[in-house]
Parts: structure tokens; sequence; C-alpha cells
């Protein structure tokens, strides 16, 4: 489990979190919404200690990843696994060599065991035949479950996702949602998903924090998003079935 407690974090004179709280929960997609620039990347980064910010605490099963020692902090980030918004394949490694980049990094495990292992995450996103390729060979979706592949590659408790339907059509959308959710099920990790995809909030929102200039104003699951009284959320679910109808017409 993951409880942020009151996340404040200001860039210059400019407040981008202000007080941000909420528990994340083994095997459940959590979703955490909301326009551009409304703090949710940032916070992503605090949790993920790319950021730190002023205020607040993160913990994992309890243990503070930010006032913690250097062996806590180490662990923690073992236990994580990241899917980065583009991807952030090695141009010059095969599809197989990155997914086994954080076993050669982090792990002492022998060559033959991390083929097997980087080989069973391949499969399990349906991706083994293209194992030998190029990034530069495979569709933008097969480099996002390379992507999902590397990120639960050791084994993570926690997996983070930002933007993770980023420039896919809405078909493989559709299939990268159903991937996450299915890893997260299957493997019992807390998942934390950065969008703005509302077909990802109505499919995979079993949790959804709303992000407003910084403030979390509305927290629920995608049975309750659309009967919501919060003016600003209403605005954005709107804005968005505008923008999902327009590119289906397309």
């Amino acid at each position: 489990m993951i409880e942020i407690k009151n996340i404040q974090k200001t860039f210059g004179d400019r407040t981008v979190l202000a007080g941000v709280s909420g528990t994340f929960k083994p095997g459940d997609t959590s979703l955490i919404i909301g326009g551009s620039g409304t703090g949710k990347s940032v916070l992503l980064k605090c949790m993920i200690g790319l950021v730190k910010p002023e205020v607040g605490q993160v913990l994992y099963s309890g243990r503070d990843f930010l006032t913690g020692d250097q062996d806590t902090q180490k662990a923690i980030r073992r236990e994580m696994g990241v899917l980065f918004q583009g991807g952030a394949l090695f141009d010059s490694k095969t599809v197989l060599e990155n997914v086994r980049f954080p076993l050669d990094m982090l792990t002492q495990m022998s060559a033959a065991e991390k083929r097997e292992r980087a080989r069973f995450c391949l499969q399990r996103v349906g991706l083994d035949a293209a194992a030998d390729r190029m990034p530069s060979e495979i569709s933008g979706g097969m480099k996002k479950r390379v992507g999902i592949a590397r990120a639960i590659v050791m084994n993570p408790k926690y997996l983070f996702c930002d933007e993770p339907n980023s420039g896919l059509d809405p078909l493989t959308s559709i299939k990268i949602d159903e991937l996450i959710r299915e890893i997260t099920d299957e493997f019992k990790i807390t998942t934390v998903v950065i969008t703005h995809d509302m077909n990802s909030m109505m499919e995979i929102g079993e949790k959804i924090m709303f992000l407003y200039k910084g403030k979390k104003l509305w927290e629920g699951n995608s049975a309750t998003i659309t009967h919501s009284n919060v003016p600003e959320l209403n605005e954005f679910i709107y804005a968005n079935k505008l923008l999902r109808d327009s590119d289906s017409h397309q």
C-alpha cells in the first residue's frame, strides 16, 4: 500500500501541489487525473523520488520514502516499476535487452536467469516474437508493451504509469489499459496511472483522484465519476468526451 500525506510542492512562487493526500491499495488500478498543469505528473515524480516536496510524506507499506535512510530508499526503489510516457527505450538495444536492462543493473542473476525472466515478461505482454527486434522496428503500441514488460521485470510491488496511452489510437489504448489491469490483478501490484484518457477512467478506474490547480477536489471510481457534484470535474469529463467524439469521427 502507498499512502501520501499532505504533499506540498512549489516551484518559485508557484504552488503546484497544495496538500494532496491519498491511499493506493494492492491489486487496484488507481488513476490520477486532471488537465494539463494540474500537478498530476509532479505528484507522480514526488512519489517515485524524482522531485522532493517541501512538505508531506510518501509511505510505502509504512516506510517513509522521503525521510528514510539510504538503505530504506534503495529497498523501496527496487520494489518500483515505472512506465514512462514516451516508453524511454534504448534505441541501441534490442527489445529483449531493453527488458533485461534493470536486471543487468540491479541484480546478481546469471545471464541465463536474466534472459529467462526477460523472455517471461515479454511473453506476458504478447511480444516474445519481437525479442530480437530494435525499437525502431516496432509500433508505438508495441513500444508501450515493451515498457510494461521492463517495468515488471523486477517483479515490483508498485507500478507507476505516466500517460500510458499518449500518442496511441483508441483500439491500442484499450489493449494497453486491459494489460495494465490484468497485470495489476494477477500480481497484486499497487498500480498508479497518470492519465487524462476518458476510456481509461471508465474501464480501469477502480480508484480515481481528480486534481485541479494542485488540489484534490474529488475521489471515487469509474461508477461514480459521472455523478459528481464538482463543477471542475464535470467540465473536465465533458471536454474529454467532446475530444473523444471528435477523434472517433476523424
